[in-house]
């Protein structure tokens, strides 16, 4: 039976209404900038803070220029256990490079790569890491060194999971970068891994350029190599690019004080002291790692990614702290 025609069009107008009342929530669900991030206070936290810095007229509008995000890598962006991307790169050139130095097998820190012992590796501390990297990274032309990356990187899998460390990185941190860039902000990576072991893929991974990372480096000097001119790569530390080495790096490379920073461990300490305690509206950050299941769970007991004095400091500060098991609907974009 066909509807009479005042009933049809009386029908047609409820649709419209209907559609253009829910439209608005349609496009809410649809236009999420962080799908991964629970509805809980650090999302509620991070939007009201890119808000009120992109809103002109606001009192605590920051022009584009101005705004810059500080991101460390390890523990912040992927995954830092159970030992840095770094280091694993690092015992995989010592083990490469064994056969051409039978001294490495009595030789500490060498022997403790060569053995597996991750005790008497953490034991060495910074200065064995450091060892081991100017053993390692060194001795070639960087064009060479970012081979040996490129092609550690796309083979060497996470003892854990199984995956390219490049698919261990967390999907809500990646949101977050993009929500930032879209609103204006230019990202930067401020790590205390190596400056040339991170280039190589940052920009793919992160959508953050080479010439946007600051990390820590080795010296290098220019050769002309069989006619063709070169940087080549020496066993001298250049710069360590960790806790208060970051402000440091920041002011160097990047020439702007950020508005926005975020971390994980007491080595972003003074990173974000040094982007959140002046004038104008700031934000810090902090990921905490809680979640054993989906990744793990660690603070201030562990060698790698010490959360304490950083975690003390959030709540005098009024820094965000992510609870990733709370916080986060999934950890890894594969989840």
């Amino acid at each position: 039976m066909l509807m009479p025609r005042h009933l049809q069009t009386a029908a047609r107008a409820v649709i419209v209404l209907l559609a253009v009342a829910l439209s608005p929530i349609a496009a809410t669900a649809q236009t999420d900038p962080l799908p991964s991030w629970n509805d809980t206070a650090p999302k509620a936290a991070i939007v009201e803070f890119v808000e009120k810095v992109t809103k002109e007229g606001s009192a605590d509008f920051v022009a584009e220029p101005e705004r810059i995000a500080v991101f460390d890598n390890d523990g912040t962006l992927w995954t830092e256990h159970p030992m840095y991307v770094q280091l694993a790169f690092a015992l995989d050139r010592v083990r490469a490079e064994a056969l051409n130095h039978p001294e490495w097998k009595t030789t500490q820190p060498f022997k403790a790569a060569l053995d597996g012992d991750m005790k008497a590796l953490a034991a060495a501390g910074q200065k064995g890491l450091m060892e081991l990297i100017m053993a390692t990274h060194a001795g070639m032309t960087t064009d060479e060194f970012q081979k040996v990356v490129a092609d550690w990187i796309t083979t060497a899998r996470d003892p854990r999971f199984k995956k390219p460390y490049t698919d261990l990185v967390y999907q809500p941190m990646l949101e977050l970068l993009s929500y930032l860039r879209a609103n204006g902000f230019k990202t930067f990576i401020v790590s205390g891994g190596g400056i040339e072991l991170m280039r190589p893929w940052t920009e793919r991974v992160y959508g953050v350029p080479p010439e946007q990372v600051v990390g820590s480096s080795i010296k290098t000097q220019f050769e002309m190599k069989d006619g063709t001119p070169t940087l080549f790569r020496l066993p001298q530390v250049n710069f360590i690019d960790d806790k208060a080495g970051k402000p440091v790096g920041i002011n160097e490379h990047i020439g702007r004080k950020p508005i926005a920073a975020f971390g994980n461990s007491d080595g972003d300490l003074e990173m974000l002291q040094w982007t959140t305690m002046a004038p104008g509206a700031r934000f810090g950050l902090i990921v905490h790692h809680t979640d054993a299941e989906r990744e793990y769970a660690y603070d201030r007991d562990t060698e790698f990614g010490r959360l304490d004095k950083a975690l003390d400091a959030a709540a005098v500060n009024s820094w965000t702290v992510v609870d990733m098991k709370a916080d986060w609907k999934k950890v890894f974009p594969g989840d």
